[in-house]
C-alpha cells in the first residue's frame, strides 16, 4: 500500500443498549428487507454490511423528517405500537423495540403528499425483524410512538475500522487507550473492525497498532473528547513503513 496514505479510524456504535429517558412522539412505521433483513444492508448512511458494521438487523430507514440530510444516522430510536389510534388492532401489546438509524426513506411524490416518508412526516420503515416485535405483518403499517435516545453507562463497546495501514497492509493486534484509562487490548470482530469491551465515551482516545509485519505504532490522541459513533479520524503524521 502506499504509505503516504493517512491511517484512517472510523469509530461505530455497535448496539443501541441503554436509554435515557425521552418524550414520545407519534409517527408511523412499515417494513422492508425481508425476512432475514438482507435488503437494508447499504444504505443513505454509507455503513455497507450492516452486520460488518455492527449494527445488525435491528436497524431502520427514516423519513426526511427525521433523516435531517444525514444528521441523524446512527442515531438510535425506542419505537412502540400505538393501539389508541387507527391501525392499532394490528400491534403487538407491551413491546417495544430500540433500532439504528441507518438509511433514507425517500418520499415519493407519484402519491399525495410524497408517500409515507414525505416532508412533515415522521415515519420509520423498520427492517422486517425489528417491525415484527411491535406489528403484525399483514398490517403492513401501524401507528408508533417513538422516543430518540443516547448512549449511557458502559453496555455497550468501541468498534473500530482501522483503513489504509501502510506496509504490509493488515493488522495484528490493536489496543485502544481513552484520557482516564491505561491501554486496553482491543479484539478483531470481523476484518479490518476491531473491538473494546469499554465505556470510553467522552474521552479522549488514541490507538497502537501492531502490523502483521512486526511494526508497532503508538497514535496518541487521534480522536477528541467530544467524538461520536459513526465519525471518521484521520492520523495524517504517521504510518508504518513495512
Amino acid at each position: 500500500m502506499d504509505t503516504a496514505k493517512p491511517l484512517i479510524l472510523c469509530t461505530v456504535l455497535a448496539a443501541c443498549l441503554a436509554l435515557t429517558a425521552a418524550q414520545w412522539n407519534p409517527g408511523t412505521a412499515t417494513f422492508y428487507g425481508g425476512p432475514d433483513a438482507s435488503g437494508t444492508m447499504g444504505g443513505a448512511c454509507g455503513y455497507d454490511n450492516l452486520y460488518n458494521a455492527g449494527y445488525g438487523v435491528l436497524n431502520a430507514a427514516l423519513s426526511e423528517t427525521l433523516f435531517n440530510d444525514g444528521a441523524s444516522c446512527g442515531q438510535c430510536y425506542t419505537i412502540k405500537c400505538d393501539r389508541s389510534r387507527p391501525g392499532g388492532q394490528y400491534c403487538k401489546p407491551g413491546n417495544s423495540i430500540t433500532v439504528t438509524a441507518t438509511n433514507l426513506c425517500p418520499a415519493n411524490y407519484v402519491l399525495s403528499g410524497g408517500g409515507w416518508c414525505g416532508p412533515g412526516r415522521p415515519h420509520f420503515d423498520m427492517s422486517q425483524p425489528a417491525w415484527e416485535n411491535i406489528g403484525i405483518v399483514q398490517a403492513g403499517i401501524i401507528p408508533v410512538l417513538y422516543q430518540q435516545v443516547n448512549i449511557a453507562g458502559s453496555s455497550y463497546f468501541l468498534l473500530v475500522n482501522i483503513q489504509n495501514l501502510g506496509g504490509s497492509g493488515s493488522v495484528a493486534a490493536a489496543w485502544v487507550k481513552g484520557d482516564k484509562t491505561g491501554w486496553i487490548q482491543m479484539s478483531r470482530n470481523w476484518g479490518a473492525n476491531w473491538q473494546a469491551l469499554s465505556g470510553l465515551v467522552g474521552q479522549g482516545l488514541s490507538f497502537a497498532v501492531l502490523s502483521t509485519g512486526g511494526q508497532y505504532m503508538q497514535f496518541l490522541d487521534v480522536v477528541p473528547g467530544w467524538w461520536q459513533f459513526g465519525q471518521t479520524f484521520t492520523n495524517n503524521y504517521l504510518n508504518f513503513g513495512y
